[in-house]
């Protein structure tokens, strides 16, 4: 029977914390299909936890784009069209090949030891299998690409693109494609390694085409009914034991 949830009490950010990852990592995983809505009152059931604590935990992915609130009806998991993929993808290639074009002139040891080192993980997540870690550090290849020229507008300009197109990769993409990414990714470095401004501009145009190409859009037009609490329990379960042992 599922847990009564409680009043929502005073402030705890370590429970919205945990319920914000468990709800993030269950969409990068794509265990949650597109369309589907994310009610509260289920959620608080499932958690343990007010309805006011869900209602705060998804507004925060609202905002950040990875989860559409809908006027009167709540939050669902984002269901893009062609055209939405295409315009996200389109942004990644442009902005991409700008922040390329000054890294080039920067590109020193530091730099591409933290490049390498990250691969490393890319390649350790696509292999054990880990979903969330791949699509999580796919993004940050790209997130360490940019933070080394040290502008936080570009930053921001990409932390809104991969906050839609993590998405668009987790409930879209077969898992099995996650390693090409990974490849793909050193082709960029090497490129960076070399300083060959135009391979890099090239194979980081080609790599964003690929992810682009892989993603499946569902063609049917219903709403899925997801069993949530299948896709939450291994998580509840976890945060109970964590709580017994704290």
């Amino acid at each position: 029977m599922a847990m009564r949830a409680q009043r929502i009490g005073k402030a705890n950010p370590a429970e919205d914390e945990a319920v914000y990852q468990a709800v993030l990592r269950a969409l990068l995983e794509g265990k949650l299909k597109a369309g589907t809505k994310l009610a509260e009152t289920p959620l608080a059931a499932i958690f343990g936890v007010s309805r006011e604590r869900i209602r705060k935990v998804l507004h925060r992915l609202g905002a950040e784009r990875r989860l559409e609130m809908i006027p009167n009806r709540g939050a669902r998991v984002p269901r893009p069209t062609l055209d939405d993929v295409r315009r996200v993808y389109e942004a990644h290639r442009v902005l991409e090949a700008g922040v390329l074009s000054q890294l080039v002139l920067r590109v020193d040891d530091l730099l591409l030891a933290r490049l390498d080192a990250h691969l490393a993980e890319e390649r350790g997540a696509a292999q054990r299998g880990d979903r969330a870690a791949s699509v999580r550090l796919s993004g940050a290849f790209h997130v360490h690409l940019i933070e080394a020229l040290g502008n936080p507008e570009l930053s921001r300009m990409l932390a809104d693109l991969l906050s839609r197109s993590s998405v668009m990769v987790s409930v879209y993409e077969p898992a099995a494609q996650s390693i090409c990414a990974v490849d793909e990714h050193g082709a960029i470095v090497a490129a960076l390694r070399d300083r060959d401004l135009l391979r890099a501009i090239a194979v980081s145009r080609e790599h964003f085409l690929h992810v682009e190409g892989r993603l499946r859009l569902d063609a049917d037009g219903s709403m899925p009914t997801e069993d949530l609490a299948a896709v939450f329990a291994e998580r509840r379960l976890r945060g109970k034991v964590r709580s017994a042992g704290s």
